[in-house]
């Protein structure tokens, strides 16, 4: 752990005796509460993998969202390591939710903002909701100490990206925060390569599991060889524990690859993803619509195939999450 997340750490252990389990960051000025549970995980060194909050509110319809995010931390649990899902409610962030909270969240749906690192300011001064996309669970997660993070695919480069200059603050966010991210890799509705390019000048590592392609989220390939490949948890936590001890300041990205039996459908679906792109630009759908948009329209066109292909890699994810998040807590 750097030496910036450890002190971090120590003025929340103890703010925490303190004000019990709500911490006033000294740096920052403003609030975070961290569940008994994820804090008594930090202070003792055990495995925690944070878990985003966007997928449980903007990602499906209730009570699926519900009973998905429940099984996402239970995998977590079982494999080694305590799940912190983050989120702000009532302009608090929340690092760790309780099964209530988690419950209003998945009631809430769309009704919680969906909250990027640009937004956090906003929802926090105004008292609001606040779902957290992977650029702001990185930050929280960077925050407390937390270098393992969880997630379904992240954010990148779009389409004619530069000409738009629309790049989702993920990749950023990856490049200034100490946090390793396990996701299945980035969408096709985006520019993989440059994503790549794109975390290459952030300076992140990015890494696949078991393969020398980098995945597609719905699909294991995307034509992308990537420079690191690790092939067990062990092998991650070196890799984490190495960029951590050299205070590089930068993340990891590691590229998992959608489970074989749900991968036959990725040809169904990355079909169902181009009529979707040429809709959006028929319809003018751009910036942050976009990808709701396009995320909606493929579910409607694959009959649900591509949620359920979504929920299985989250939930493979989280597998191999926990175990890296386990295998690196070992080693430190």
């Amino acid at each position: 752990m750097s030496s910036s997340s450890s002190s971090a750490l120590s003025r929340l252990v103890n703010l925490q005796r303190q004000f019990q389990q709500t911490k006033q960051s000294e740096k920052d000025g403003f609030d975070v509460k961290i569940s008994s549970e994820v804090f008594d995980a930090l202070s003792k060194g055990r495995a925690v993998v944070a878990l985003e909050s966007t997928i449980i509110s903007h990602g499906m319809p209730y009570p699926q969202n519900l009973e998905t995010a429940k099984e996402v931390e239970a995998i977590v649990r079982e494999n080694g390591a305590v799940p912190a899902t983050i989120a702000i409610l009532d302009g608090v962030p929340c690092i760790g939710l309780s099964n209530e909270q988690l419950e209003r969240l998945a009631s809430l749906g769309t009704k919680a903002q969906k909250t990027a690192r640009r937004d956090i300011a906003h929802i926090v001064a105004v008292g609001g909701n606040g779902a957290t996309t992977v650029s702001a669970t990185i930050f929280f997660a960077s925050m407390v100490g937390i270098p393992v993070f969880v997630t379904g695919g992240i954010g990148g480069v779009h389409r004619h990206g530069e000409q738009t200059m629309d790049i989702s603050s993920d990749l950023t966010e990856l490049g200034r925060s100490p946090v390793a991210v396990i996701s299945a890799g980035i969408k096709s509705i985006l520019d993989i390569p440059k994503t790549l390019e794109y975390l290459e000048t952030q300076g992140v590592t990015v890494a696949s599991y078991k393969t020398h392609e980098f995945p597609a989220f719905f699909t294991e390939t995307s034509g992308c060889q990537v420079p690191c490949r690790v092939d067990t948890p062990e092998d991650c936590a070196r890799l984490i524990d190495a960029n951590l001890k050299l205070r590089l300041g930068s993340g990891i990205l590691i590229g998992v690859p959608i489970p074989k039996e749900h991968a036959a459908s990725g040809r169904m679906i990355e079909s169902a993803i181009q009529i979707a792109l040429k809709e959006a630009r028929e319809n003018n759908v751009s910036g942050n619509a976009e990808t709701p948009f396009l995320l909606a329209k493929v579910n409607a066109l694959t009959k649900g195939a591509s949620l359920a292909s979504n929920i299985a890699l989250v939930k493979n994810n989280a597998l191999v999450g926990a175990k890296i998040a386990a295998a690196l807590s070992k080693l430190r």
